[in-house]
């Protein structure tokens, strides 16, 4: 039993036997593909497809995973050949596809020669629909990044993943330092321990795709500041000459009064919006719930545009006297951090991050 191929043999024959009663859940009735392409450990782009039907017994909204193919390459054309012999494997006819769901890359839903159209030219009720979620994401991303502030907020966090992220070493770190204060913390009872308290952070590179990635990003970065603070500290000293003088920059960049507050104002929105991803994402959600949630956070986003300020500065300036950063008086002439005056309007503190 502890011999791999006949443990190879086992886990095929499993993975049969789940087909074969997925196959069986889907019958006769019409379904919907959901695919996504991504490459491997190794390299090799694959293939995953799932399969979404309504159960004719309870009614429900189903999904299930129907395999994963290797692809030698991302062309329209040649995933629409895997989809096909995927389905035709399992003796599933291609005109029951009564919808697609894809990513927005343009090889998936082009609308010359994407992979929906290609479908739609044999199915022509197999009809496209951009995942909510996913399409939420990138939209606030790729607004967000159109802002000179929020582009050098976003800028920073790449960089200072490059700096502090890449390294086992700096990593541990953190893991270290995140431990003491943990500790510490307890000891003093700033904070309660529990099941699922006090867990590990860790800096994680953010994806335009990936839902909530931001959000979670900032939210760690907020929360570990001080540990990163520290570890900046170490490498700007004690680091190789590259290293040293990009944490310093780093460290000057991040700890100024521009940073905390486009950090804290983009988590405060992210926080609004990931509550609609996580909403969207429930396989019992309707669209007609889906679209009153999105009505309920341009409210909720408006509301915060009006009345968010003193809120907003509040937690922001109260950071700042916690970690030592100088707070500029708000009806000072703006001076950018890090940056030329030639790029922003000549206007007060208060004017420049309030508007």
């Amino acid at each position: 039993m502890i011999s791999p191929s006949i443990q190879k043999d086992i886990i095929n024959c499993c993975a049969k036997e789940t087909t074969r009663c997925i196959i069986e859940e889907v019958g006769d009735d019409y379904f919907a593909i959901l695919a996504n392409e991504s490459s491997d450990v190794s390299q090799k782009e694959q293939l995953a497809l799932v399969l979404r039907f309504v159960n004719r017994d309870s009614g429900k909204v189903m999904e299930r995973f129907l395999g994963i193919v290797h692809v030698c390459n991302t062309t329209a054309l040649t995933l629409k050949d895997a989809i096909m012999s995927l389905l035709v494997e399992h003796s599933l006819s291609p005109s029951m596809i009564r919808g697609q769901g894809y990513d927005g890359a343009s090889n998936m839903k082009g609308e010359i020669n994407g992979l929906r159209t290609l479908i739609m030219n044999d199915t022509p009720s197999a009809y496209y629909i951009h995942c909510f979620a996913h399409q939420l994401q990138l939209t606030l991303v790729v607004v967000a990044k159109k802002n000179d502030s929020c582009g050098w907020l976003f800028e920073i966090l790449a960089n200072l993943l490059n700096v502090v992220g890449v390294s086992c070493k700096r990593r541990e770190m953190i893991r270290q330092d995140q431990a003491q204060e943990v500790a510490r913390a307890l000891d003093v009872a700033d904070i309660v321990s529990g099941s699922g308290l006090n867990q590990e952070l860790g800096l994680k590179r953010p994806g335009d795709t990936r839902w909530s990635s931001h959000y979670k990003s900032l939210s760690n970065i907020i929360i570990l500041f001080p540990t990163i603070v520290k570890v900046l500290v170490h490498i700007g000293k004690h680091g190789v000459s590259e290293d040293k003088f990009k944490a310093q920059i780093f460290l000057g960049q991040l700890e100024s009064f521009d940073f905390v507050f486009i950090a804290y104002l983009m988590l405060t929105i992210f926080e609004y919006t990931n509550d609609l991803c996580v909403s969207l994402q429930r396989k019992e959600q309707d669209i007609v719930n889906a679209m009153e949630l999105v009505t309920y956070t341009k409210m909720v986003l408006q509301k915060m545009r009006e009345q968010g300020w003193d809120t907003l500065l509040n937690k922001v300036t109260s950071f700042c006297a916690k970690h030592g950063i100088v707070v500029p008086t708000m009806y000072s002439p703006y001076v950018p951090q890090g940056r030329s005056r030639r790029f922003v309007e000549e206007a007060t503190n208060q004017h420049h991050f309030r508007v």
